[in-house]
């Protein structure tokens, strides 16, 4: 069977371990830096897992140290009994055209299509996992899906709604008002408007958090700039200046040990390490023209970088901290958001500018299917996946 992978892999055991916990509390476990490395943190989600991954992490100082993974509770499997109902469904936000399409991803078929606001660009989980909003860009609205029947709710007024993500407490909605150059914190469930938080940059749009959950680490694609967002202040607390001349940053993901961010740029064609302590730019890892969307393996050994320039999809592996392979589009393509199958054997991506959803193998690397959808297919969620709780964006689950 052909196999994706350029070069072996070394064998390494994987442990179930039972996760530190102090009466629910968060707990932080720090590894040792050295030598221009990452700072290694660590963090347990709000609300307690039933078990931990010890997992290899990144090399730094010469040493190696065991740490919790971000991503235990994502494993194949590990569905929340608050999904397990749920029928397994592809949701595509369709820009262009105003849908959204709905794909059986046992049969690759398009099951169904409605309505929604103008310009739609993400399908957001619920912290809760019980709804999928639908980010109504240029509608100002948000369109509630019920994932037990596949189908659209009435929806709520919000302005600006570009992308959605949630606290790791599940307390707050936070709206990337992408024009408007704001961060809004909401009521997770009405979307009241709490607070808003003016930009010091131009284009905030993705994000993550630090495995504490205290920090959030936005990217501004228009300016070129990451901004770092305390949450317990809601202030700016950094301006990260990437660098180069002309920077796009795009998607944002932490690495399963929580000591770095990925952050893509799509100007560069790859993506950049920031230390998960300092914000300091630590390095660029070299992917593809439009390195746009960023996401985990089911085993937290890769990343898979979606270059939506260059028609591909980069697998870099977090252990080498480069590209290990490249999967490449028949005939090219635009490949930009999506997410990984529970299963974690498909990886689903939107082609924003050939109307279609692309289907890659994430065993061999190869495109299953493209599958035609209307105009400016953008942020699909595969739903459900495995995790505890949603803190937003298109599937990012702790």
């Amino acid at each position: 069977m052909r196999r994706w992978t350029t070069e072996r892999q070394p064998a390494r055991t994987v442990r179930w371990g039972i996760q530190a916990l102090v009466t629910g509390t968060v707990v932080g476990l720090t590894a040792c830096s050295g030598g221009g490395a990452e700072s290694r943190n660590a963090e347990v989600p709000s609300a307690p897992p039933p078990a931990a991954v010890t997992v290899e992490p990144e090399a730094h100082g010469g040493k190696k140290a065991a740490t919790v993974d971000v991503y235990a509770n994502d494993r194949p499997g590990m569905l929340s009994p608050v999904v397990q109902g749920f029928p397994s469904l592809v949701y595509v936000p369709n820009s262009d055209s105003g849908t959204v399409s709905v794909i059986d991803p046992k049969t690759y078929q398009v099951i169904r299509r409605f309505k929604v606001g103008a310009r739609p660009q993400h399908v957001v989980p619920s912290w809760d996992l019980k709804t999928l909003w639908v980010n109504n860009n240029e509608g100002n609205t948000l369109t509630p899906i019920d994932p037990a029947t596949g189908r659209p709710g009435r929806p709520i007024p919000v302005e600006d709604p570009y992308n959605l993500y949630f606290t790791p407490d599940g307390a707050t909605a936070l709206v990337m008002a992408e024009r408007l150059n704001r961060l809004d914190f909401r009521d997770p469930a009405t979307f009241k408007l709490r607070e808003s938080l003016d930009m010091p940059c131009r284009g905030i749009n993705h994000a993550d958090f630090t495995l504490d959950g205290s920090t959030f680490l936005a990217s501004c694609e228009f300016s070129g700039h990451l901004v770092v967002v305390d949450l317990a202040r809601r202030k700016v607390g950094q301006v990260v200046n990437l660098p180069g001349h002309h920077n796009m940053p795009q998607d944002v993901k932490l690495s399963p040990d929580g000591g770095t961010f990925y952050v893509a740029d799509m100007a560069q064609g790859g993506v950049w390490r920031v230390d998960s302590g300092s914000f300091k730019v630590e390095g660029f890892v070299r992917t593809g023209a439009g390195a746009h969307g960023l996401y985990v393996s089911r085993d937290s050994k890769v990343l898979y970088v979606s270059n939506r320039g260059a028609g591909s999809v980069s697998v870099v592996s977090f252990a080498k901290r480069r590209p290990i392979a490249t999967w490449r589009i028949p005939g090219g393509g635009s490949p930009d958001m999506g997410g990984v199958s529970a299963d974690g054997r498909r990886l689903w991506l939107t082609g924003r500018y050939n109307s279609v959803v692309y289907v890659f193998d994430t065993g061999d690397g190869h495109l299953v299917r493209k599958i035609p959808v209307d105009a400016g297919p953008h942020g699909l969620a595969v739903y459900p996946q495995p995790g505890l709780h949603s803190l937003g964006h298109t599937g990012v689950f702790r």
